[in-house]
């Protein structure tokens, strides 16, 4: 089977995922929309204590997990942090042993070798969107984050 094949073969997904955290560190939460077709699918959880780039991570993480067989996915973020780390640092640090240019440890290593980790079965595309900034799925994921930290302090 061709590569093209492969690609009409694959299922079209698109993920808005957002992360959140009320002090950094602080409680955290994390969202994610995953439309399928017509299908909407939202997830989201929270942590206690936590960093918003970790809750940028595992909505993008959380969001993935759900797909059950290998997809043409579009993943929308508002976060560079995310966006930037997949697609352009994370070759240097795997090559680096998970260090960056300082040639310390790279934050959040466990998140990101989980994050690459979770695409290998998929063929992504990766776009950042301006948070808050009316775009409906960017929007809901945000509330969907603003959800998972009430529901830890609750």
């Amino acid at each position: 089977m061709t590569t093209a094949e492969k690609e009409i073969e694959q299922e079209q997904v698109e993920i808005f995922t957002d992360g959140a955290c009320c002090g950094n560190p602080g409680p955290g939460g994390w969202g994610a929309q995953i439309r399928f077709g017509k299908n909407v699918k939202e997830i989201y959880g929270g942590e206690k204590d936590t960093t918003n780039n970790r809750m940028e991570l595992l909505a993008a993480i959380k969001g993935l997990e759900e797909l059950k067989k290998s997809s043409k996915v579009r993943i929308f973020t508002d976060s560079q942090y995310l966006k930037n780390g997949i697609t352009e640092w994370i070759h240097s640090w795997k090559v680096n042993h998970w260090k960056g240019a300082n040639k310390k440890m790279v934050k959040n290593v466990d998140l990101w070798k989980k994050l690459d980790n979770v695409i290998a079965n998929h063929n992504i595309e990766w776009e950042w969107i301006r948070g808050h900034s009316g775009n409906p799925g960017n929007e809901r994921a945000d509330q969907l984050a603003q959800k998972g930290i009430q529901e830890i302090d609750s």
